[in-house]
């Protein structure tokens, strides 16, 4: 069989216009009935362009000269935006990107899930820089360069960003990656360390260092110095999660909810809320749209560490929290304890089996949350409307899912979509965060 022939790109650039943007932030435009996705491009722009790929369905590029620009053009803050992968939207006024995701979040809803929610929220926001305390960046040894590189992958590419400052980390970490890379330029084993995650606290920063080989007693003592001189924690990541250990001791790791008096500890690899600002106007939000009393039983879905369960043991009658991750789960229990809310429960389960007959499933709710991953709770929902209660409040990372969910919630179930709305959990990027509440109609 005759191998098929690539297809040439063109040399020159190509002029198009922008008329709309994707769901990873490329700009969307149509040449001679294809749709191109073009990296750089906004909705509104005349823009020239050279190809990176040409596909049977649909071509890719990125932008080399914006001839005539949005009015939501802006000079991005980065000077790595364009390379590096952390961001696709800078370029684009944060009230722009704000009312795209808002848009975005609206058009799922009707498309995928054929409904409308009767009051669309105000957008959550905060300040958009700095903001990201969870984060897992590449590290590679260049010896053409004899240096380290610490950064996010390059876009598109699987190559190391080279970073000397990030904007989207929280500063500690963001505006002093030029140290962090002299300490791990510094060590005998620095060709065998790929990553560098970030866990951020309201009082402590931890670094978790995954090495593939020992350290020497050398690079043990060098990052003894830096942590001393930084203030952050070292962790050490030999294998797999599971292999994390401080170097010398364990980092404090908690935030606050200052709204409910709640602290909540946890670990430096547990999933918390990437944007502390943005999680506790989302937690305000999700308890008054619970409409709670002091008689209500509430079951959180998906709890975590307990980061909306607790909020809402402090005005509901009970809280029962369930989740898949054990680790999480004793978390859950032990911050209640420490927060002294004596009326909840916590249970691992894994929320996409059957549970209708568990015992945690059968005291009966009046209200319940929802905080599933990705692909969201299809799973769960028959569940939960044979319990049918009052109100159901639905946070969402993925518009889609979400869309796919409130569309059987309405449809097959019955309930109303009263409200919906983004959450500025993710400036700059092309992530849509997004709360739904549903409502039973017979429920005044």
């Amino acid at each position: 069989m005759m191998a098929r022939r690539r297809k040439k790109f063109p040399e020159d650039p190509v002029e198009i216009e922008i008329s709309d943007l994707s769901h990873d932030g490329r700009g969307v435009g149509h040449l001679d009935g294809k749709t191109v996705f073009i990296h750089g491009a906004l909705p509104g722009e005349r823009v020239t362009f050279k190809y990176t790929a040409m596909r049977r369905r649909f071509d890719e590029g990125k932008t080399v000269e914006v001839l005539e620009a949005s009015a939501d053009r802006v000079t991005p803050k980065c000077p790595n935006f364009g390379r590096c992968g952390g961001c696709v939207l800078q370029h684009m006024h944060h009230d722009a990107q704000i009312a795209t995701k808002q848009s975005i979040l609206i058009e799922n809803l009707q498309r995928l899930g054929k409904v409308s929610a009767e009051t669309i929220l105000p957008p959550l926001v905060a300040e958009p820089w700095g903001y990201r305390r969870r984060a897992r960046m590449s590290a590679r040894y260049v010896y053409k360069k004899e240096r380290m590189l610490v950064g996010f992958r390059e876009r598109g590419a699987p190559y190391v960003c080279d970073m000397q400052e990030c904007h989207i980390l929280i500063p500690e970490v963001g505006m002093h990656l030029p140290e962090l890379t002299e300490l791990l330029s510094s060590l005998d084993q620095r060709d065998q360390i790929p990553q560098i995650e970030v866990a951020g606290g309201d009082d402590a920063i931890v670094l978790i260092l995954r090495h593939m080989k020992p350290l020497s007693d050398a690079d043990r003592a060098r990052l003894l110095a830096f942590q001393k001189d930084s203030g952050h924690f070292l962790y050490l990541q030999s294998a797999g999660p599971d292999s994390i250990q401080p170097l010398t001791e364990e980092a404090p790791l908690f935030f606050s909810l200052p709204a409910f008096d709640l602290n909540l500890r946890f670990n430096a690899a547990n999933f918390v809320q990437i944007n502390a600002t943005i999680n506790q106007l989302m937690i305000q939000q999700a308890v008054d749209a619970m409409q709670l009393t002091d008689q209500d039983r509430v079951l959180d879905l998906f709890c975590g560490l307990g980061n909306f369960s607790l909020p809402l043991a402090t005005q509901a009658n009970a809280v029962v929290g369930i989740e898949g991750d054990k680790q999480l789960v004793e978390l859950a229990r032990e911050n209640a304890t420490r927060n002294g809310l004596d009326n909840t429960r916590f249970e691992v389960a894994d929320l996409t089996a059957d549970h209708s007959q568990a015992d945690w499933m059968q005291g009966g709710f009046s209200k319940v949350l929802i905080d599933p991953p990705r692909s969201g709770a299809q799973e769960v929902l028959p569940a939960l409307a044979a319990m049918k209660p009052e109100r159901i409040v639905y946070v969402s990372c993925h518009p889609g899912s979400l869309a796919r969910d409130a569309g059987i919630l309405v449809e097959e179930f019955g309930y109303q979509l009263s409200q919906a709305g983004v959450m500025d959990m993710f400036p700059h990027t092309a992530h849509v965060e997004s709360m739904a509440v549903f409502i039973r109609p017979d429920v005044s």
